[in-house]
This record gives structure tokens, C-alpha cells and sequence, in this order.
């Protein structure tokens, strides 16, 4: 039995995935992913052998995902957006034995070794992998150096979707809705594998619109996964045409992550849905560590709490434990059968990051009350200490968004002779809105401490974002 689909050919006709205007059942998934384990073998791939994919959202993407999942060699999912140096790095890092896309023509000036990926031919049952056999090898973000390929193993997948489906009530009636990349733990370990573990069916957009999400919840989507700055569309959309945001209002579950939700944001949207939106909170190198429950309180402002089985503990700078509280900031901490086997290649890394006892070190910057975790952004990025302050951007943001004029708001810590890091603040303005620098220190300074007020504040047109629409404080940081 695989320890990670076990189901998938006995669901028989049941609808697993709709993309486009196609309609994919569990057999034919099953059956069009054994064709490739099948073909993986004839070509010489092994269990244990890494393969590269370019991650489009197209049913034979999807078929050789799997396939690949049911011999035991772990994909390496390429981004169809990849810059060059980055993918010289990853492909020479991973040195995947082959290199995989639905369209090999689109991908042949960058990767000439590219082939297609064929569903037709006779079918393989090869052996099932071991539980902590490699499953994906899904490379970070590179912020703080090249990109490092974490090691996500079945058993991680496996525990992680079943404590996701606990906590959302997730089950075979579902249909998820979502448009997001599948080259990363979001749009691939919980869209694509989640649901397919669950038994539910996956509605797939390759493009993001408003509109083509409201059309698919109308359509009988029960849940949606996005990131805040699709549900910040969603809800431009909602405000300007009723009759979407009553679509989008009939979704059992909205589902936010990748980068925190503005609690400004999370009351709009319940005014427009009826409902408040999960957070969550997660890393490449741990899938998912907290999360609202489907039953449970949803307070904006927090991603949950830890899913059962994980241990989570909020560290100092010397990695001992504090005591938790509101005001009280430390390193995420976390320990559980989600923590990922480690970097590709990199044992001096991943012992950095992880100590004897299992707790892997996130980077992120949080505070622990009542339960429930509450991000306030990466120790690298995010916590700035200023005349003697810790301050977490996160909470500098928020308190900006609550400025009627500021439309969007990220804040980075800056060198600075006199306080050793000042608060900077980056500020897109609603159109025709033209704020004050000053008033919007001030009101920093009211609504959280003057200490916290930034010294600097730019209005800018945009925020430079990657393709999860994270924002890039690297990008701004140079701006300084």
C-alpha cells in the first residue's frame, strides 16, 4: 500500500480533477500515473532517482507527479517563471537523472534535455516506497543565499494532510478551488496531494482571475485556497459585483497562507463572505505547523494553533526557550513527524537549522497566546531592534493598514548610527489618497507605543512581490 495514496485506483470513477474544460476520474489519474512509473523505467529511473518536472498546471503534470510519487523518485518541481541563474542552480544541485514538462517545446531553449511526459502505453505497479523514503525535493525562496533543496518525505506528507483534514473537517465531499503555482508546498503538497489523499475533487485554474474563482465555487467548490493577495482581489471584486461575492459566500471554507492576512483584510472579507477566512502557517521545510480550525475560533491577526502531534515553542537568541505572552517575541520553534529529512546536499545547513532533539529553527518571529500563534515576520527581515527595542514588522504593518489612505504596507529595519536599526516603512496609498508621512508615524505611535512609529516613511506605487506574493524586503532594503 503507499504510504501516501493509498486510495487512488479504488475510487474508481469518482471525479479527481477538473482543469479546463476536462474532467479527470481517480481510475484514470491511477492509471495514467502507473503509464509513467511505467515509462520511468523503461528510461532507465530507479526509486531513489530524482526527477525534474516543470510544475504547469496540465493533467500530465499532474499524472507524472504522482507516478513518480508510486516509484519512489522524488520530483523536483521547476517554476515555469524560473530565472536562469536559479535554475543553472537548482538543476545542478538536484541533478535530477531526467527533465519532465507536458510541453517540452516551451522549455527546450532552457532545458534542451527536456522530454515529454506520454500516458499512453502499458501501465507499471512498481513497489511502494518506504514511508520516509523522499517524496519532493521543493527548493526555498533564497533569501538569505541560493535556493537549498528541503527533502519532503511521504510520512511528512502523509502526517501533515491527515492533521490538515482533522482540523478543517476535510473529507471526500469536498471541491477544493485553487490557482496556485504547483511548484511549492501550498499549491502542491496541500492542493494537488491534499485533496487526493482526502478523496475530494481538485478544481484547478491555471490563471488567477476573481472571476474565475466566483465561478467556480458556483459551480459546487466547497473550499478555496489562496494567498492574501488573491483574497485582497477577491474582495475589490466582491465590493464592485454582489452577485460574485454571493458566489464566493457559499464556500464551506476559505483558506488563507504564504504570507499573513491583514486583520483589516480578514474583517472586509467577512462582511463580503459571511465568514472568516483560516489562517495558516507553514515553511518548505515543515508543510504546515499551525492552523485555525473549521470548528474552532478564527481570530484575525493569528494563523492558530499548532496541529496535534507538532511540538511548538517560541525560542531567544541564545535558542532556550521564554516564557510565552502577548508582548513576548522568540523564534519559532517546532518538532514533529512534518519536520522535513533535511537540504539536499547540505548536512552543514541542516544542522544549523535543527538541534539533537529534532526542533527545526523557522526563522519566523512570533508571540504565543492563548494557544494561538501570531507571526509578526522573519528574524532575518522582520524583527528589528531599535534603541534597545524589539519590534516585529509585522505588527508595524498591521497598525498601518488601519489607516483609512494606506492600501498596502511593508516595514524593514535600516542601519542607523544613533538607534542601531530605524524603522522604515514602505506605503502604497489608495488611489486619490495622497497620506502624510508624518500623520502616518503618528499613528503608528498612537495605536501600538512611540518606539514602534516609523522614522522614515515612502510612498511607493507598488511592492515588489514574488510569484506567492510574499514581498521582497530584499528589493526594498536596497532602496534605502
Amino acid at each position: 500500500m503507499h504510504p501516501l495514496l493509498p486510495g487512488l485506483g479504488v475510487r474508481g470513477g469518482r471525479p479527481a480533477v477538473h482543469l479546463g474544460g476536462a474532467t479527470v476520474s481517480y481510475g484514470e489519474l491511477d492509471r495514467a500515473a502507473r503509464v509513467h512509473a511505467g515509462r520511468m523505467v523503461s528510461a532507465g529511473i530507479r526509486a531513489g532517482d530524482r526527477v525534474a518536472v516543470w510544475a504547469t498546471p496540465e493533467i500530465p503534470t499532474l499524472a507524472a507527479i504522482v507516478g513518480n510519487a508510486f516509484l519512489g523518485a522524488p520530483t523536483v518541481p521547476l517554476n515555469a517563471a524560473i530565472g536562469e541563474r536559479e535554475l543553472a542552480h537548482v538543476l545542478a544541485d538536484a541533478a535530477p537523472r531526467i527533465v519532465l514538462a507536458a510541453d517540452p517545446a516551451a522549455f527546450r531553449a532552457r532545458t534542451p534535455q527536456v522530454r515529454g511526459i506520454a500516458l499512453d502505453g502499458p501501465s507499471a505497479a512498481p513497489a511502494p516506497p518506504a514511508p520516509d523514503d523522499p517524496l519532493l525535493v521543493l527548493y526555498t525562496s533564497g533569501t538569505t543565499g541560493p535556493p537549498k533543496g528541503a527533502v519532503i518525505t511521504h510520512r511528512n506528507a502523509a502526517f501533515d494532510l491527515d492533521a490538515l483534514a482533522g482540523a478543517w473537517g476535510w473529507t471526500e465531499g469536498d471541491l477544493l478551488v485553487h490557482a496556485l503555482p504547483l511548484f511549492h508546498v501550498h499549491g502542491l503538497v496541500l492542493g494537488v496531494l491534499g485533496s487526493l489523499r482526502a478523496g475530494g475533487a481538485l478544481r484547478l485554474l491555471p490563471k488567477f482571475t476573481p472571476e474565475a474563482v466566483c465561478a467556480a465555487m458556483e459551480g459546487g467548490g466547497t473550499m478555496l485556497f489562496a494567498v492574501p493577495t488573491m483574497y485582497h482581489r477577491l474582495a475589490e471584486h466582491g465590493e464592485a459585483s454582489p452577485v460574485d461575492a454571493r458566489k464566493l459566500s457559499r464556500a464551506r471554507l476559505l483558506v488563507s497562507g504564504s504570507a499573513a492576512l491583514p486583520v483589516r483584510e480578514n474583517e472586509r472579507l467577512l462582511r463580503l463572505f459571511g465568514q472568516r477566512v483560516v489562517e495558516r502557517y507553514g515553511l518548505t521545510e515543515t508543510i504546515i505547523n499551525c492552523a485555525a480550525r473549521h470548528d474552532g475560533p478564527r481570530t484575525p491577526g493569528t494563523v492558530g494553533p499548532p496541529l496535534p502531534g507538532i511540538a511548538l515553542r517560541l525560542v531567544d537568541d541564545q535558542r532556550q526557550p521564554v516564557v510565552p505572552g502577548p508582548d513576548v517575541l522568540g523564534e519559532v520553534a517546532v518538532k514533529g513527524p512534518n519536520v522535513f529529512q533535511g537540504y539536499l546536499n547540505r548536512p552543514d545547513a541542516t544542522a544549523a537549522a535543527m538541534d539533537a532533539g529534532g526542533f527545526f529553527y523557522t526563522g519566523d518571529i512570533a508571540a504565543l497566546t492563548g494557544g494561538e500563534v501570531k507571526i509578526v515576520g522573519r528574524r532575518a527581515t522582520d524583527l528589528i531592534k531599535t534603541g534597545g527595542y524589539k519590534v516585529g514588522a509585522g505588527e508595524v504593518e498591521a497598525a498601518l493598514l488601519e489607516h483609512p489612505a494606506v492600501r498596502e504596507a511593508a516595514v524593514i529595519g535600516a542601519p542607523d548610527d544613533d538607534l542601531g536599526e530605524r524603522i522604515v516603512a514602505f506605503v502604497v496609498a489608495y488611489e486619490g489618497a495622497a497620506p502624510d508621512a508624518g500623520a502616518l508615524s503618528d499613528h503608528v505611535a498612537r495605536l501600538l507605543a512611540p518606539h514602534k512609529r516609523p522614522r522614515t516613511v515612502r510612498l511607493v506605487a507598488s511592492l515588489p512581490r514574488n510569484a506567492m506574493g510574499k514581498v521582497l524586503k530584499k528589493d526594498l532594503a536596497a532602496m534605502v
